[in-house]
């Protein structure tokens, strides 16, 4: 199954009780409202699917996992309730994370940004290669990592989150996301996070489905109440991205990458 957006796209593949599913983006993986759609979308229906033993995440191309929220997107915004709408398509995306009983294997290829680094830490188990490093850019025009900031929070824990946080233009290498628990794994290179990754969920999907349901509960106690914490942050993102201030930044972005 594979769902064309706007020469993006999200698909997904299964075999053998693995399903993956892949975003794609022509700007760097951004994401868009309908590419957060289509993933919430796809990520609950094969929560729902009694085949699909394990899920992996992942997205096309290199050098660049995601980069976040989609600045012709925030830039089109005009009004709040379209802002609540756009950063709400974020909280969908995670709480379908959180709730699939699948453990979610995410595959990062690159560097993750934003709403990236919050798919990342959504994931149950992330395998990444050298030069996948992260940043939490949001503040830098002038809005919070709201909504995917609980993820990141309970992975890598509110110390390391206000680091990322609070320095939003800074760079951190993919060594340190893996010291602080962001990834789970890091490989030299492409083929070694291929292998493990295809090692693992292999694995998975032969153990006891029930079993993995189990421990994901587990793993995701105390977020019971995240359906409505999301939404109550996306409101805030919502409000924020109007102001002058989130304009001006957004549109000086737009010009260092058309020039």
């Amino acid at each position: 199954m594979i769902e064309e957006i706007k020469e993006g796209y999200v698909k997904v593949e299964r075999e053998h009780g693995i399903a993956t599913i892949e975003f794609y983006h022509p700007q760097r993986n951004s994401l868009p409202g309908k590419i957060l759609e289509a993933l919430a979308k796809d990520i609950h229906s094969e929560g729902l699917n009694p085949e699909t033993k394990v899920i992996i995440l992942r997205s096309a191309g290199d050098r660049v996992f995601c980069s976040g929220a989609s600045f012709d997107e925030l830039m089109a915004i005009e009004d709040e309730a379209a802002g609540i709408r756009f950063f709400n398509g974020f909280a969908e995306v995670i709480n379908a994370m959180r709730t699939a009983p699948q453990l979610i294997i995410a595959r990062i290829q690159g560097k993750c940004v934003g709403g990236g680094v919050g798919l990342a830490a959504a994931a149950d188990y992330a395998i990444a290669v050298e030069g996948s490093d992260v940043k939490l850019s949001e503040l830098a025009v002038g809005i919070g990592p709201f909504v995917v900031g609980p993820a990141v929070e309970r992975k890598i824990g509110v110390s390391a989150f206000s680091q990322l946080a609070i320095d939003a233009s800074m760079w951190r290498p993919a060594d340190w996301a893996r010291r602080k628990g962001l990834f789970a794994e890091l490989h030299a290179d492409v083929a070694g996070m291929d292998d493990s990754i295809s090692r693992m969920s292999t694995t998975l999907s032969q153990s006891s489905p029930e079993a993995m349901r189990e421990m994901k509960k587990i793993f995701w106690q105390g977020t019971d109440h995240w359906d409505v914490l999301l939404k109550d942050r996306a409101k805030i993102s919502g409000r924020l991205i109007l102001s002058a201030h989130s304009k001006k930044a957004i549109a000086k972005f737009k010009e260092k990458q058309n020039a």
